[in-house]
């Protein structure tokens, strides 16, 4: 049996779960291999079991494909093949935009596509224009800057070095329909364009931005409202969350999380006498220091947990706090010792000398964010991720 000393604080291991497929039981998957950490003596009670979303969308077998979302787009929207759709403030991204903006592009073969994009950066900070252009061209960023104005030395992604604006630019023309891009943050700034309706398609402040348009635009809906219900593959979260998958496909984010997450935990207690907290999780909220890209593409960290989970927070003490305090007071090692196991046992007080530093952060999005980071890409093969040690 190996068990973890005691002197090992919060700790995560990424398990393998062999290939997971359409109609695979994810829960059962998810439940032999966690039999497998009991038997070693490394699953115990209130440890936090995490699953990534695209292995349970995908036992769901949850795909559609352009020719679903172009359909779908014009029975929500009412639109016909020949109008021209805008498309408001969408994240420069292969794996979770260009897909989804080649289904919309369908949905108006002979008609037009009119993108407007913020800048400098998109919602998730991916550079789209240069710093201060609206102030080198004598406009604010809210004015329209066309691609003309633009130029042709536009950023590019700084890992990748794609061109989004040609990648986005050539999706659409695939498609048929005709390709109007150009920059602004003012969201009315589409009505000028006199689209036919128009998909707000940026991710945080989807419903913000929605509020801003529906006065002027009544045919206004965001990626949320599309492939939403049933019948055939759906998610609460639309297009919200979704992945490229392959060929012409996007997986979806998965349906019904909190429900497969209380079936494992239910499956875990009975079968194995382990009481656990169980997360589906997408994106972890990452900001990157070297591009300054956040990376939460998904709608929020966590698609689906337990209930144990709901509403608690990442919180402490700060102990180097404590120490310096009592040793400068000529406290002894020990004392400090006795102290801080004391104070481990007491209420937090948020306004308390001993917690600045240590803000409160949600559970689920602290969980969410480790266990992506651990569980790596895909290529990984540790789609399942346990951490002890931090409830």
């Amino acid at each position: 049996m190996i068990r973890l000393p005691e002197y090992i604080g919060v700790s995560a291991f990424g398990i393998k779960i062999g290939v997971v497929v359409p109609g695979s039981d994810i829960v059962r998957m998810t439940y032999d291999a966690l039999a497998k950490c009991y038997n070693d003596g490394l699953l115990t009670s209130g440890d936090t079991v995490c699953i990534t979303e695209s292995v349970v969308a995908k036992a769901q077998d949850n795909y559609v494909t352009i020719s679903d979302i172009a359909e779908e787009t014009r029975r929500k929207l009412g639109i016909k093949p020949s109008d021209k759709l805008g498309i408001l403030f969408p994240i420069l991204s292969r794996n979770r935009f260009w897909l989804v903006l080649k289904g919309l592009a369908k949905a108006v073969p002979q008609g037009e596509v009119v993108v407007q994009l913020s800048h400098p950066t998109d919602e998730v900070g991916n550079p789209v224009l240069r710093q201060n252009l609206a102030k080198e061209l004598g406009k604010t960023d809210n004015d329209i800057i066309t691609l003309e104005e633009a130029g042709p030395n536009r950023p590019k992604h700084p890992v990748t070095g794609v061109d989004y604006i040609k990648l986005y630019s050539s999706a659409i023309i695939e498609q048929g329909a005709g390709a109007t891009i150009y920059f602004s943050n003012d969201p009315l700034k589409i009505i000028e364009f006199n689209a036919d309706a128009i998909i707000v398609a940026n991710v945080h402040n989807r419903n913000e931005t929605k509020t801003i348009l529906e006065p002027v635009a009544p045919k206004c809906i965001t990626l949320e409202s599309l492939c939403n219900t049933p019948p055939g593959p759906w998610s609460e979260w639309g297009l919200l969350g979704s992945n490229m998958s392959s060929g012409d496909r996007l997986k979806l984010a998965p349906r019904n999380s909190d429900e497969i997450a209380g079936h494992l935990q239910n499956k875990v207690s009975e079968g194995l006498g382990v009481n656990i907290e169980v997360l589906i999780f997408g994106d972890g909220a990452y900001h990157d220091p070297s591009t300054g890209i956040y990376e939460l593409a998904d709608p929020k960290p966590t698609f689906g947990m337990t209930s144990g989970l709901t509403g608690k927070y990442r919180e402490g003490l700060k102990y180097k706090y404590i120490v310096d305090e009592m040793w400068y007071r000529g406290a002894e090692i020990s004392s400090i010792e006795d102290a801080l196991k004391a104070k481990a046992n007491e209420p937090i007080d948020r306004q308390g000398e001993a917690t600045e530093g240590t803000t409160p952060r949600k559970i689920e999005d602290v969980i969410a964010s480790l266990a992506d980071l651990v569980s790596g890409s895909a290529d990984a093969g540790t789609p399942i991720v346990l951490i002890k040690g931090m409830l």
